[in-house]
């Protein structure tokens, strides 16, 4: 019996995980994985090793030509990666930050837009081309530049702030952008006006539609999966949500994104946001670096050999306009040169919508396959160049410091929470360790898996979040940078010893209070990096919150009389 394997894209799954597994972490050394998956789906597609497939037939194995079914996969990558942007965009946050969001990140959104489509339109382009052009070269990348400034620790500086804010706005201008190239491409390009007047009613009757349903659906929904305790169960829940949103605003005739971007809305609204972000995280990982390899094997680099000068003048040009525009626009906004620079520079780049938008104009005829060639490999050309740009950021913020006088370096005022304590584990003893906290009006941010317990506090308006408190991930999305002290009160013991010595590894200058079972419990987490480990009970938690508060600089009397009415509290 001749035995052969049926499955279908068996050899291109293989070959994606064979690059996602090996490939990719070797090259992840020195480049983004995002760049890494771009170059290797460049050199595996029919443009790279392809061309040798017919004199050369065993490279076959090693070439993807079926692009269509991979980028029907890839697409996956772009409905996970709208999610994520929308559980993001708290509607809290963005209050918080609209003064940057809205102000800053708008003009430049508009400002840059505009000036690319007037250049375009000089040079020949038809508006509805020039429109799109202008749209999509406005973008910058969110990805690599989110992943770089975490990978350095200037996600939470005033830089970084500036720079996501921007990369926020452009994220949200995502939305409305594919709206108007959808219907641009089935409307004559005299009616632009019309176009996107008409995207963007459809946008707000589509989202009031989804988000009123939703609002009461997906809670209730989600509290009674994570009651279960089943984390299995709980993500199989958070994959039908995106999927399913996302394929009933394709079945309305709307971009599929954009119903994972609400999605991502409705459970950012939830005390269920911070844990689904992190269960979410490797679909979303996999399946942009899909997306990204689908994008390396469309780009045809003969291209470049037969046009080298006009594709570099067009990305050196794109990079240079784009610095300019975000340089003035952020000193209008009072901000320090040195920091104006050096988010001008990060956000020089075109992004990894700008192959969204142009695979999408091609699809609705409102650019030609040459121009859209043309453009991808521009977008890439730019995106590759992102670390050098990075680089180049640091070295000019450093080069202007000194031109920003002490007046100029504090106006940015911090929107974020700022050294305020964590506690892990939001169970008996962490609530004795918050109630001392709220006493001495401190800011803290409490984490616990159990729902009831989550749902119970935020209704005192107690600042708990749900989710598994001995994650990293959970942590740093809590501002583990930023913070002042972190309280590890979680009951398992193992647990407990590993999070404490990964917290003195990544964090080794934040002070880690934790929570022992017994003396030799305490004397392990001693040696994995605790600052203090204090033996469990009731006794045990009022000391470790009056070591707590000693630490923060409250007077040693003044903290014995705290501890001695929260002691008080527990005898009536």
């Amino acid at each position: 019996m001749e035995n052969q394997v049926h499955i279908p894209y068996v050899r291109e799954v293989l070959l994606f995980l064979f690059t996602a597994g090996f490939i990719v972490p070797l090259l992840q050394r020195k480049i983004s994985p995002i760049i890494a998956f771009f170059i290797v789906g460049s050199v595996i597609g029919p443009y790279g090793l392809g061309l040798l497939q017919p004199t050369f037939e065993p490279v076959s194995w090693l070439v993807i030509t079926d692009r269509e079914g991979v980028a029907l996969l890839a697409e996956l990558g772009v409905i996970f990666l709208l999610f994520v942007i929308g559980l993001e965009l708290s509607f809290q946050r963005l209050w918080a930050m609209r003064r940057l969001v809205f102000g800053l990140g708008g003009a430049q959104v508009l400002v840059t837009a505009t000036v690319i489509a007037v250049t375009a339109l000089l040079w020949g382009n038809a508006p509805g081309v020039s429109v799109v052009l202008g749209a999509c070269l406005a973008l910058s990348s969110t990805a690599i530049v989110t992943q770089l400034l975490m990978e350095s620790g200037r996600l939470g500086s005033p830089t970084g702030r500036v720079t996501f804010s921007i990369l926020l706005m452009q994220d949200l201008a995502v939305v409305p952008i594919l709206f108007a190239v959808s219907v641009l491409g089935t409307m004559a390009t005299a009616n632009l006006a019309l176009g996107f007047g008409f995207a963007l009613i459809q946008a707000i009757v589509t989202i009031a539609l989804i988000y009123g349903v939703g609002r009461l659906i997906i809670h209730p929904a989600l509290h009674i999966v994570a009651s279960t305790n089943s984390r299995e169960a709980f993500v199989a829940i958070v994959l039908l949500l995106v999927i399913g949103t996302a394929v009933l605003t394709g079945l309305a005739g709307l971009s599929m994104a954009l119903g994972a971007f609400l999605a991502g809305l409705l459970v950012a609204e939830t005390e269920f946001r911070h844990q689904v972000k992190i269960d979410i995280e490797p679909f979303k990982g996999l399946m942009m670096g899909l997306f990204f390899l689908s994008v390396g094997m469309g780009v045809d680099w003969r291209v470049v050999l037969d046009n080298p000068f006009w594709i570099l003048a067009s990305a050196l040009g794109l990079v240079a306009l784009k610095i300019v525009i975000i340089f003035g626009l952020c000193l209008l906004w009072r901000l320090p040169r040195s920091r104006a620079a050096e988010a001008a520079i990060m956000l020089g780049q075109a992004g990894e919508f700008g192959f969204l938008v142009v695979g999408l104009s091609i699809t609705v005829g409102l650019l030609s396959p040459e121009i859209g060639q043309f453009m991808l490999i521009v977008v890439g050309l730019t995106m590759l160049a992102t670390p050098v740009m990075d680089w180049l950021a640091k070295r000019a913020a450093q080069a202007l410091q000194h031109l920003d006088d002490k007046r100029e370096r504090l106006t940015f005022v911090d929107d974020e929470l700022e050294g305020h304590v964590i506690i892990a584990g939001y169970g008996r003893v962490g609530k004795t360790i918050a109630g001392v906290l709220d006493g001495e009006n401190f800011q803290y941010i409490a984490i616990d898996r159990d729902p009831a317990i989550v749902q119970s506090a935020r209704a005192q308006g107690r600042p708990v979040r749900l989710g598994d408190a001995s994650m990293l991930p959970i942590l740093r999305d809590a501002g583990l940078d930023r913070a002042s002290a972190v309280v590890v009160t979680i009951a398992d013991e193992e647990a407990t010893a590993e999070l404490t010595a990964e917290l003195k590894r990544i964090a080794a200058g934040v002070p880690i209070f934790a929570r022992a079972r017994n003396r030799g419990h305490a004397q392990l987490l001693l040696d994995r990096g605790a600052t203090k480990a204090v033996p469990e009970t009731t006794e045990g938690s009022l000391r470790l919150a009056e070591l707590l508060l000693i630490e923060s600089g409250i007077e040693e009397e003044t903290a014995s009389r705290r501890i001695e009415l929260q002691r008080a509290l527990f005898d009536t």
